[in-house]
C-alpha cells in the first residue's frame, strides 16, 4: 500500500549514526544483565532505571500531522477495513488508563495517565479474519513494527491522543500513538499513520537491525 501522506520518508532524513549506533549495542549487548523478572512480582524490569521525565528518542525526523493531514488505516487481513479522520477516531469512545513505560535504552516511568481508544474497540469494529495472526503499524515517518495479534489484543492496549491531560506532543509521537505498556516502548510506534493485520509475522525496522523481535522487558528481550 502506498502512503500518500507520508511527511518524511526514512531514507536521507533519519541520523545515521544514531542507527548505526544502536545497532551496535544489538550487536554489543549492551545493557544486559542476563538477569529476568516476573512482572507480578518486581515493577521494574532489568536493567531499567526511573525516570521523573519523558526522555525523547526519535530516528532525526519528527512528522507535522496536523489534524488536517491525519489520517488512520486499518486494514490487512480484516472483515471492514477502518479509514478514520482525526474527527472520526476522536468520536470513538474513548477510556482513561494509566500504565508505566519501559524503554530499550534503560529508562522506565512509572504511573503515566492516557486517555485513547483501546485497541480491542478497533478490533470489534474492523472483525479480524481467521487467518489474522500478527499486527505491523506503520508511522507517518516510514518506521514500521511488529506484534503478534494476541499481543495487539489486550486490555491495556491503546491508541493515545493524551498524556498526563495534555495532548502528546510531536515529539512524542502526536497527534496518536501506539502504547503497549507490556512491551519495550518501540513498539509503541509514534506518529501512527496505518494499522495492518496480517497472516505471517513482518519484522520492522529495528526488529530486522537486531532488536528482539517480542520485547518483553522482563525477559530482558532487548535484542534478537
Amino acid at each position: 500500500m502506498t502512503d500518500d501522506h507520508d511527511d518524511i520518508p526514512m531514507d536521507g532524513a533519519i541520523k545515521q549514526k544514531l542507527i548505526k549506533a544502536k545497532q551496535g549495542w544489538a550487536r554489543d549487548g549492551r545493557l544486559l544483565t542476563g538477569t529476568t523478572a516476573d512482572p507480578a512480582r518486581d515493577r521494574l524490569p532489568p536493567g531499567q532505571r526511573l525516570v521523573r521525565d519523558w526522555p525523547v528518542f526519535d530516528l532525526g525526523a519528527e512528522p507535522n500531522v496536523t489534524p488536517e493531514k491525519f489520517r488512520l488505516d486499518l486494514d490487512g487481513m480484516v472483515e471492514n477495513p477502518l479509514h478514520l479522520t482525526l474527527d472520526d477516531f476522536m468520536a470513538l469512545p474513548q477510556t482513561d488508563s494509566v500504565s508505566d513505560m519501559h524503554c530499550v535504552t534503560q529508562w522506565s516511568r512509572y504511573d503515566n495517565h492516557w486517555r485513547g481508544v483501546a485497541a480491542r474497540t478497533l478490533l470489534e469494529l474492523v472483525r479480524p479474519k481467521a487467518e489474522a495472526r500478527h499486527a505491523v503499524f506503520h508511522s507517518h515517518d516510514g518506521y514500521t513494527t511488529n506484534v503478534r495479534l494476541d499481543q495487539f489484543d489486550q486490555p491495556d492496549v491503546f491508541l493515545v491522543h493524551l498524556w498526563e491531560g495534555k495532548p502528546i506532543t510531536r515529539e512524542h509521537g502526536g497527534p496518536v500513538r501506539m502504547l503497549i505498556p507490556r512491551l519495550y516502548l518501540w513498539k509503541s510506534a509514534k506518529w501512527l499513520r496505518r494499522i495492518e493485520l496480517t497472516g505471517r509475522d513482518r519484522p520492522g525496522f529495528w526488529e530486522v537491525r537486531g532488536y528482539h523481535n517480542n520485547a518483553d522487558p522482563w525477559q530482558e528481550e532487548r535484542y534478537g
